[in-house]
């Protein structure tokens, strides 16, 4: 799928239902290639948006593979394509052990529900979906049976390792939170972060990439400028370019603390990013 290089993020608990049209429409009008929709939702929530553009993307990220049967997936991402052919990506997730009282086992929980995506009538084509994917193996799974990967809450040394085990053809296309704005925004960054640090999945990752238990239980600044980039557009624009220099494919913006339509800060990151 042509994703471009550039998307941003937004959800169901961040934006209302009758402005969903309307930020579509503003990541079309400013340039973004492609907007993902988080907070596992419905495939069903993504026709507005659809239908009030002619060419973005429409991508989850991510639905929760806890919470839809893939049978039913499949039969909702039929419907949206066959009225808007090629504008859905479906990104699937395996959410965390915190957040899924039956969470275990989650490489075969995975393979299992993509075994569901190819076995329904019609299924989800393998490049028409993106697996989110932090460690090796998860990653490996994300090339073997879908287009790629789509890591959260990561470093740009996660990206360069993503790239190199992947090799050159399949996606990697991490979201990025970032605090858009003059001020560097390092207090409201790191309350954001405070709760993804908290789980487990997050946690050993960066435990991975030479960040200490000690720093990541404090919410380190080391830590929070890794992870949730703070300050002006093209500060921020400059760790995208890093991701992408790292081996990225497509990086999607979200923009910490902004509810309902974004303008501003999508606006001045097109700035930034598009010219």
């Amino acid at each position: 799928m042509e994703l471009g290089s550039f998307g941003v993020w937004t959800g169901g608990r961040t934006v209302a239902e009758a402005d969903r049209p309307e930020v579509a429409q503003l990541a079309e009008q400013l340039g973004f290639g492609a907007l993902w929709f988080g907070f596992s939702p419905r495939l069903t929530d993504m026709r507005p948006m659809l239908a009030a553009t002619e060419r973005l993307i429409i991508a989850t990220g991510i639905v929760n593979v806890w919470h839809y049967e893939p049978e039913e997936l499949a039969a909702e991402f039929a419907a949206l394509d066959q009225e808007f052919p090629g504008r859905t990506l479906l990104g699937v997730g395996i959410a965390h052990p915190e957040s899924v009282e039956q969470y275990a086992r989650p490489l075969t929980k995975m393979s299992a529900f993509l075994d569901g995506l190819d076995r329904a009538a019609p299924p989800v084509p393998k490049d028409r979906r993106c697996v989110a994917a932090l460690g090796p193996k998860m990653l490996d799974l994300s090339a073997e049976r879908s287009l790629g990967a789509h890591p959260y809450f990561t470093p740009v040394e996660h990206t360069r390792y993503a790239r190199e085990r992947l090799g050159p053809g399949p996606l990697v296309a991490p979201e990025l939170a970032c605090v858009v704005g003059e001020d560097p925004g390092r207090a409201a960054a790191r309350e954001y972060a405070r709760f993804y640090l908290r789980l487990k999945n997050y946690a050993t990752n960066l435990e991975r990439f030479g960040f200490t238990g000690d720093e990541i239980a404090a919410a380190s600044d080391r830590v929070v400028d890794a992870i949730v980039p703070q300050g002006s557009p093209e500060r921020i624009a400059s760790v995208v370019r890093a991701h992408l220099d790292a081996g990225a494919d497509h990086v999607c913006l979200q923009a910490v603390g902004v509810q309902g339509v974004p303008r501003e800060q999508w606006t001045a990151l097109a700035q930034a990013l598009l010219g």
